[in-house]
C-alpha cells in the first residue's frame, strides 16, 4: 500500500504541479500573488506546483474558479488518486463510478464508503506506519473524495455487511467511534443504502477474517474484490464470483434484519458515550 515511486517519471501529480506553473506564468503570477487571490498559504501552492504533495479537493476547485478552466484542476486531481490506492483494489475502485450496485463485507473494520476522515485517518496511520502527515491527508482526502458517488442523481444500490468486530472495536479511541457509528447511522438512511451487522452470537462464517467488495456494473458485468490484512485480488472469473456471490448471500442470512441492526448500532454507540462519560 505503499506510494508508487514515480521519481523521475511523468505523473499525474507532476503533469497537475507543471499545469499550475504554466498557467500562474502565463498570467504573470507570482506564487504569492496566487495565494493571496485563492487564499491558501503560498508555500502549500509551492509544494503542489513542484509535485511535493497533492492538493485538497477544495484547491483545485479553486484553481479551476480563478483560472476559468471548466474542471480541468478536479481531473487532474482526480487522475492522481491511483498514487494513493493500493494496486490490487485499484481496478475495482477505479469502476465504482460505473456501479449499478455495490455490496461489502468487512470482517473488522468500517466499509470504506462509510467511513469518517478520523476514522480512515487513523486506519491509514496504524496500517502504514512510518507515513508522514502529508500521505495520510491525501490518502484521507481521497476515500472521503469516493464518497461522493452517493450525492450523485442515480446513486448505486450500496450493500454493507459489517461483522460485530468493527462495531466494537475502538479504533482511534471512543470520540473517533462516537464520530464513525453516527456517520453509519445517518447513511443508513439514504433510500439506496442497506446497512447490515452480522452478530458474534453467529459465529464462524465463510469470509471471516477477510473483505469482499462486489461491483455489479451498468454493463451487467460483476467484478470482485477479496482481501486480507495486506493484499488483495481482483475477481473477474464468472464461476469464481458466483461462489463469492453465494458466500455474500450466505452471510447475509446470517445477519441480523436491517432494522435490528440499526438498533445493535445505537447500542454499540450509546456505549461508546457513556465511556466517554465516565
Amino acid at each position: 500500500m505503499e506510494l508508487n515511486n514515480n521519481e523521475g517519471q511523468t505523473t499525474p501529480r507532476t503533469m497537475l504541479g507543471r499545469r499550475l506553473r504554466r498557467m500562474r506564468e502565463d498570467a504573470d503570477l507570482s506564487i504569492r500573488a496566487l495565494a493571496e487571490k485563492v487564499g491558501y498559504p503560498y508555500s502549500y501552492i509551492g509544494r503542489v506546483e513542484r509535485g511535493e504533495q497533492l492538493p485538497s479537493e477544495a484547491l483545485v476547485n479553486a484553481f479551476d474558479a480563478h483560472f476559468g478552466t471548466s474542471g480541468l484542476f478536479v481531473d487532474l486531481w482526480e487522475m492522481t488518486h491511483n498514487e494513493v490506492i493500493a494496486d490490487y483494489s485499484r481496478k475495482v475502485v477505479s469502476r465504482e463510478p460505473d456501479a449499478e450496485r455495490i455490496e461489502v463485507f468487512n470482517s473488522s473494520v468500517v466499509p470504506g464508503l462509510l467511513q469518517t476522515p478520523d476514522y480512515a485517518r487513523e486506519l491509514f496511520r496504524t496500517g502504514l506506519p512510518g507515513v508522514g502527515e502529508e500521505e495520510l491527508t491525501e490518502r484521507v482526502a481521497v476515500r472521503m473524495h469516493r464518497q461522493h458517488i452517493f450525492e450523485r442523481k442515480e446513486a448505486p444500490f450500496y450493500w454493507a455487511i459489517m461483522d460485530e468486530a468493527a462495531l466494537k472495536r475502538p479504533v482511534g479511541g471512543q470520540e473517533c467511534m462516537q464520530g464513525q457509528l453516527s456517520r453509519v447511522l445517518e447513511a443508513a438512511k439514504h433510500s439506496r443504502i442497506t446497512v447490515q451487522v452480522l452478530p458474534f452470537s453467529e459465529g464462524a462464517h465463510s469470509i471471516l477474517g477477510g473483505g469482499l467488495t462486489l461491483l455489479t456494473l451498468k454493463s451487467g458485468g460483476t467484478i470482485g474484490l477479496v482481501e486480507s490484512f495486506d493484499s488483495g485480488e481482483v475477481v473477474e472469473s464468472p464461476k469464481r464470483l458466483a461462489r463469492l456471490s453465494q458466500s455474500f448471500a450466505v452471510v447475509t442470512s446470517k445477519a441480523l434484519p436491517e432494522d435490528k441492526s440499526i438498533g445493535l448500532i445505537r447500542q454499540h454507540l450509546k456505549d461508546y458515550e457513556n465511556e466517554h462519560d465516565c
